[in-house]
């Protein structure tokens, strides 16, 4: 029997592609449902994703849907498509200020700088997310969070939704691509998200996949050529306190990668995780 997964993104090809992600976050997915995984995407509707061009629908039920965040009563929506040529369905996340004036640079600006926003935007992300799955009918079994921008999921989660029925129960699986500069949250980002991070995680300014190792159920890296991901992440005191959460993928090529490959390896790790 299949997993339900939730799949959490910032990028699909060929919808957004700043980064390697957008291409991994297009094959994954198809992959795992064709080994009859009922996945679902959820992903920010940037301003420059045209809705005619690839077909976005309106839902009724997922329209107004509320939630809190900096304090304060939020609203999103959602829209629904697939991936172009495939069933693989994605819903769309709408905000006007989050989301729609992004460039199809999505995290940087153009003179290329990180956006200085981005902490508190994908905290407003991984909010709208989780609020949005009752809307959805649709309980997942595993959350999957791609990358640091949606690195706030399990602590979220663990905090603001783990208790309530319909969510019991679900798995989180922080999935880690990179360390960098854009992994670095602000600690209002985690206050507007209503949470508290470990009195053991020190300083102003907090790399985010540490304090997603206290929270996540497992983690998944991938090491690519010459960037030894997981070394870089054990340096980190709370990623190597949760050390044995961790699975290993090393792949062959940054460029073309072995999609296959990758998602049996996680099919894998996914299915032991669920029991």
């Amino acid at each position: 029997m299949g997993l339900k997964l939730f799949f959490l993104t910032t990028e699909i090809t060929p919808f957004a592609n700043a980064t390697s992600l957008a291409d991994f976050s297009a094959n994954v997915p198809l992959l795992l449902q064709a080994k009859d995984h009922d996945i679902r995407i959820m992903h920010p509707k940037y301003g420059f994703i045209s809705e005619r061009k690839f077909i976005l629908r309106e839902v009724i039920r997922l329209r107004e849907i509320p939630f809190l965040f900096d304090g304060k009563d939020q609203m999103t929506s959602a829209k629904s498509a697939f991936i172009p040529r495939t069933r693989v369905q994605v819903y769309f996340l709408e905000h006007l200020d989050w989301f729609k004036p992004l460039s199809n640079l999505v995290y940087k600006s153009k003179n290329g700088r990180i956006l200085s926003d981005n902490p508190m935007r994908y905290s407003f992300y991984g909010n709208a997310s989780l609020a949005t799955l009752p809307h959805l009918f649709w309980c997942p079994d595993i959350i999957i969070c791609n990358g640091w921008q949606s690195s706030m999921v399990p602590i979220i989660y663990n905090q603001r939704y783990k208790e309530e029925k319909f969510y019991k129960g679900i798995k989180t699986v922080q999935v880690i691509h990179s360390i960098d500069e854009c992994s670095v949250f602000s600690r209002k980002a985690y206050e507007a998200a209503g949470v508290k991070v470990p009195d053991t995680i020190k300083g102003k300014s907090i790399n985010t996949f540490e304090v997603s190792s206290h929270f996540s159920d497992h983690i998944i890296v991938f090491n690519t050529p010459g960037n030894n991901v997981a070394n870089k992440l054990l340096k980190l005191n709370g990623v190597k306190a949760n050390k044995k959460k961790l699975s290993i993928i090393d792949l062959d090529s940054i460029e073309t990668p072995d999609y296959s490959a990758i998602a049996n390896e996680m099919e894998i790790i996914l299915k032991k995780l669920s029991g």
